[in-house]
């Protein structure tokens, strides 16, 4: 085994448990991999929990899905991660999880496309949603299809999330990002009340700020006409006055 190995081994490991304590996955829920330079791939297995992983429970594959290691089996969501790889040679890194507010979002069936903050807008893009398929089925890997070269995660309906990037830190951090910009939509529009989007122009410089970063592309939110985040504010007491 040599050192890539070894040391995508150890950091899936570690990603399985932030995962885990992070309440992204409960149970043995979840599966992440990585491609190595080499083009095989190391795979989370089934029936394990993330949080409780050691590196020799790890599964080694081809890209077309046969084993290479003997011992444990992947997980039978491993069709995603194998379809995402065959879709977009620049991803190096996927990470399944069920964060539970964006899987919220994928079950009311409402995608993440609101650009609410400097940060989603350049880390992820707009979030669709693949239609339902049973998760471990060759369906699920045709529903994500769509999304693999255009988007940076996806959301499953009634399911989960998936991240990919180029390495499997770059996945992990959007998965991060996503559960973040999932809470932030969800107390913006629904406790609140309010949201100020930002503008298309505003979108626009994030957009090429993404590209002097080097990051996967992903399709950018549609912003608003005007920009009324220079100056359309309310106070608290207004809100109050309003509510009575």
């Amino acid at each position: 085994m040599n050192q890539e190995e070894k040391a995508a081994r150890a950091w899936i490991c570690e990603v399985g448990r932030r995962l885990y304590l992070r309440n992204f996955v409960a149970a043995n829920d979840g599966n992440i991999s990585v491609r190595l330079s080499d083009g095989t791939i190391i795979a989370t297995p089934t029936n394990v929990s993330k949080g409780y992983m050691d590196e020799d429970m790890l599964v080694k594959l081809n890209l077309d899905g046969s084993h290479i290691s003997t011992g444990s089996k992947p997980s039978s969501e491993i069709k995603m991660h194998l379809r995402v790889y065959k879709e977009n040679e620049n991803v190096c890194g996927i990470v399944h999880a069920h964060p539970p507010v964006a899987t919220s979002f994928a079950i009311a069936g409402i995608q993440l496309d609101q650009p609410t903050s400097p940060e989603a807008v350049v880390n992820l893009g707009v979030i669709p949603i693949a239609p339902y398929a049973t998760p471990g089925s060759e369906d699920v890997a045709h529903s994500i299809a769509p999304f693999c070269t255009t988007h940076a995660a996806v959301l499953l309906a009634n399911h989960g999330a998936l991240t990919w990037g180029k390495d499997l830190t770059e996945a992990y951090f959007r998965m991060e990002s996503l559960e973040h910009v999932a809470n932030m939509t969800m107390f913006a529009n629904f406790v609140l009340g309010r949201v100020n989007v930002l503008s298309q122009n505003q979108v626009n410089k994030l957009s090429d700020l993404r590209e002097t970063m080097g990051l996967i592309h992903a399709t950018m939110p549609k912003g608003a006409g005007h920009e009324s985040n220079m100056g359309d504010f309310v106070s608290l007491s207004q809100l109050k006055d309003e509510d009575k």
